[in-house]
């Protein structure tokens, strides 16, 4: 199975995808800086105090403009699309008055011209308050800030640290997303595998030479390897471009101030933790429900309470995470097995969780996982060659009944 699915094209296109939606973000972006290199030709026809007009400041401004003469002239070219836009600027002593004209939104544009002209507003009026370089530089000066968490330890003293949560909460976001995408895409993988064996009838030669209880464990071995395969192809890859750009400048600068081990610490090891075991979880209850069903065309029936717990738990850890991680509903879903992979790693970016209650957690959801495979493996045997078209609940039902005879001894299961 793991074969078969890491060489098929479904799977190579599944696994390219992120890749090709980065290169088309890195064209697109490149595309945008060459038109913003280029420029667009803005008009400017300038009003005022002559002397003003000729200073420096002033001049900076309009060296990177077309300076025309009147307002018709301008309009007349915009009419021709000579110019992208025109800016009329009026400069009367200290005072600066900017209106721009444009048939198309310039959001960019409009953003620089406005922070252009109030540095110019900026640089005039220090001007006639006679305030020197220096002085202008003193009364701009940013002032420090930083955000510090703190945590009290045994003996109630106070202890400090940087505050990381931003940038653990999109790991934790990005997380969230992933895991929905591999549980929806694998548990129809998984599903469709059992449903098709059923269907043609392949399973009672499968059956004839290994148990159904290797069968069940090999299926859901091979779906979590090839899972595993592709957290891990995306793992190596941004290792990979990690290096690449760690000599890029602004990576420089943040990798000055903080390190990647302070930043994400245990939460990274946990996050991943909560990852593969929120897809092993489900990839159980997919296979579960996929052995319910006598065919393929029953499959997305079948994996409906997969995709609908998925889906909640997306939700909860999705919206209500970001409006606020410490929500009663993130509190409780954090310990429920289903939504506990969604949640938890949401209050862990947000340090809302101790690690006694992380561990707990953890404890719950893989005994959990435990319990549903050693449970989906009875009915797997019990319900492996039964094929009933009388809908999901009347196979549940019958499978629950074969099952206790089983248990019981009264009927062989399917060794």
């Amino acid at each position: 199975m793991y074969r078969k699915n890491v060489r098929s094209i479904s799977f190579i296109i599944m696994l390219l995808v992120p890749f090709i939606a980065a290169a088309g973000l890195y064209i697109i972006n490149q595309v945008t800086d060459n038109a913003t290199e280029e420029g667009d030709t803005i008009g400017v026809v300038v009003q005022g105090d002559s002397d003003l007009l000729n200073t420096v400041e002033v001049q900076t401004v309009l060296d990177s403009m077309t300076v025309l003469n009147s307002k018709e002239q301008g309009e007349e070219q915009l009419k021709e699309e000579e110019i992208d836009g025109l800016l009329l600027l009026s400069v009367e002593k200290d005072q600066i008055n900017g209106e721009f004209y444009s048939s198309n939104t310039m959001p960019q544009v409009t953003m620089a011209l406005n922070q252009q002209l109030n540095q110019l507003q900026s640089s005039l009026r220090a001007k006639a308050l006679g305030l020197s370089e220096e002085e202008v530089a003193s009364l701009n000066a940013s002032v420090p800030f930083s955000v510090q968490k703190i945590t009290f330890n045994e003996n109630g003293e106070m202890n400090t640290e940087e505050d990381f949560t931003s940038i653990r909460l999109v790991v934790g976001m990005a997380t969230t997303i992933l895991l929905f995408i591999f549980i929806v895409t694998y548990a129809s993988i998984i599903a469709q595998e059992i449903a098709s064996e059923k269907g043609t009838r392949i399973m009672e030669v499968i059956l004839s030479s290994v148990s159904a209880r290797s069968h069940f464990y090999g299926k859901l071995a091979g779906i979590l390897l090839v899972a595993l395969t592709q957290i891990v192809v995306y793992a190596v890859s941004i290792g990979l471009g990690f290096y690449w750009l760690k000599n890029n400048s602004t990576v420089q600068v943040f990798l000055a101030e903080f390190s990647i081990r302070d930043i994400l610490g245990e939460f990274l090891a946990y996050t991943l933790l909560y990852l593969i075991l929120g897809i092993l979880i489900y990839a159980v209850l997919a296979a579960l429900c996929g052995s319910l069903v006598s065919k393929v065309e029953d499959v997305s029936k079948a994996i409906l309470p997969v995709t609908y717990l998925s889906l909640a738990g997306y939700m909860i850890g999705l919206s209500l995470g970001m409006a606020n991680p410490d929500h009663l509903v993130i509190r409780v879903t954090s310990f429920i097995p289903f939504f506990s992979s969604y949640t938890m790693p949401i209050r862990l970016a947000n340090n809302f969780v101790s690690t006694g209650e992380v561990l707990l957690s953890l404890m719950i959801l893989v005994l959990s996982i435990v319990g549903l495979i050693i449970f989906s493996e009875r009915m797997y045997k019990a319900n492996v060659l039964v094929y009933n078209d009388n809908g999901i609940f009347a196979a549940l039902k019958q499978s629950v009944s074969l099952m206790t005879k089983n248990k019981s001894g009264g009927v062989q299961d399917h060794e």
